[in-house]
């Protein structure tokens, strides 16, 4: 109470006095619990352990006296950050030689140092601990890419000397050449079994959403194919059960189809046997079609390395293989009206007068369009009721023994419908090569250039 006989000036120095020992107590208490250890007032003036928050004062308003013990304010200020939002662990990395490359500030909260304060030193300097022996470094030969961890435990210290139970989960980084450049750790404080606890279901909730929110099935089994873990999605897709819990200890000859049960098993013995991952793409039957998906399985080993089950990642891909399916069936449709314009533009048939039609060829002439040339042009003739057929090669490249064939056939079958062929464009060097072939040319009329055949066609049919 502020005494009434002190004047103005005597109460404001004293509420200023009573001011500056609240700030003094509230800068005491972030500090500690920026150093990661508790309040004093947390054990001692019964602050409440589902995470209340901190004032920095006990219930009745009086000044934190830091009596407790250590062990004490670090269990006070166990309950008091349970309830505080989800922090990022501690993460430090450290060369062979053990200086420190990295500090985040979980590892502040941790062991009191800041990241400053902690980088270059060596690690045993700043915890007491020396977790990871030169000999589990070289033991440890997962490569980056695998993202194994191996685990130690340790007692260690804070900066203020505080002991602690550690569990050190690390990996080995290596450079290019497979040496190692820096141990990497997540670091946990398991001095306290209920801190411990739900560390370990926090991080189990955490990781249960992550894959219920996966649209993946995502599953584990055990070695002899029992379901030990599935997600949401994946017990949502099976016809024996919605709820994870309905799979787990079953087989999936419980819950498939006849036959897709033995399939799948013996992929997964194979990923066993092999040990290694596994991607591939399964079929499996559903009425009288398929469902199509891409699958990951892989090997569950313990820490001695010895499979104890195996994991999967199924993503179902039926629809894109139909959307590649009907994209693959379209375009067989637009290839084939293509060639079928091709096959128009490449033998056109044009009628030139009553009676007279004519077939300009363009380019090589192989089997398959020496056949079209034929069927187009009697087809032509039967539909034109044509007496006169001329064929024009002035721009066909070469004139062989091929063409040469496919031209006289052609003439040949037009002559048997009665119908007259004139054989135009025929350049000297033509006339030389089917001379020199032998190409037997009775009964059809050659001239040098289309519109002489035109001329020609057009007087017999005035006649």
């Amino acid at each position: 109470m502020v005494r009434e006989d002190l004047g103005e000036a005597g109460r404001l120095r004293e509420e200023n006095a009573e001011l500056r020992a609240r700030v003094a107590a509230l800068e005491k208490a972030l500090a500690e619990r920026s150093d990661g250890r508790a309040l004093d007032g947390a054990a001692s003036n019964g602050a409440a352990p589902d995470g209340a928050a901190l004032n920095g004062a006990a219930p009745d308003g009086a000044a934190l006296d830091g009596a407790a013990s250590s062990g004490a304010r670090r269990a006070g200020a166990h309950a008091a950050l349970d309830g505080l939002p989800m922090a990022v662990p501690a993460v430090i990395y450290w060369r062979p030689d053990g200086t420190v490359t990295h500090w985040n500030d979980g590892a502040e909260r941790l062991f009191g140092w800041s990241a400053g304060e902690a980088l270059g030193r060596r690690l045993a300097d700043l915890v007491a601990a020396d977790p990871v022996s030169p000999a589990a470094v070289r033991a440890f030969d997962s490569s980056r890419e695998e993202s194994r961890f191996a685990t130690a435990s340790s007692e260690a210290r804070t900066r203020d000397g505080h002991a602690l139970l550690c569990r050190w989960t690390y990996a080995v980084l290596r450079d290019d050449r497979g040496d190692a450049g820096e141990i990497a750790a997540i670091i946990d404080d398991t001095s306290d079994q209920r801190r411990r606890e739900r560390t370990v279901h926090g991080r189990y909730q955490m990781l249960l959403q992550l894959v219920d929110n996966a649209r993946s099935f995502i599953f584990v089994k055990d070695t002899a194919g029992r379901y030990v873990f599935a997600n949401r999605a994946y017990a949502q897709a099976q016809p024996v059960a919605k709820h994870v819990v309905e799979l787990i200890g079953r087989h999936d000859r419980e819950a498939m189809p006849p036959g897709v049960a033995e399939m799948l098993a013996a992929k997964e013995q194979e990923v066993l046997a092999g040990g290694r991952v596994m991607q591939f793409e399964e079929a499996l039957p559903l009425g009288d079609g398929q469902l199509h998906y891409f699958t990951v399985k892989f090997p569950i080993h313990d820490e001695r390395g010895q499979p104890i089950g195996l994991g999967g990642v199924v993503t179902e891909i039926t629809s894109l293989r139909r959307a590649e399916a009907e994209r693959a069936a379209l375009q067989e449709e637009i290839i084939a009206g293509q060639q079928a314009a091709l096959r128009e533009l490449s033998t056109p048939l044009i009628p030139l007068a009553d009676g007279v039609v004519a077939m300009p060829l363009v380019g090589t002439i192989d089997s398959g369009r020496a056949e079209q040339i034929m069927e187009t042009l009697l087809s032509g003739i039967t539909s034109q009721g044509a007496h006169t057929a001329i064929l024009d090669i002035t721009g066909v490249r070469a004139v062989d023994t091929h063409v040469a064939d496919a031209l006289t056939r052609t003439a040949r079958a037009a002559q048997l419908l009665g119908t007259r062929v004139v054989l135009t464009g025929v350049r000297p060097e033509v006339a030389q090569t089917l001379v020199t072939l032998g190409v037997d040319l009775s009964g059809i009329t050659t001239l040098s250039t289309l519109q002489s055949g035109i001329a020609h066609a057009l007087r017999h049919a005035r006649r």
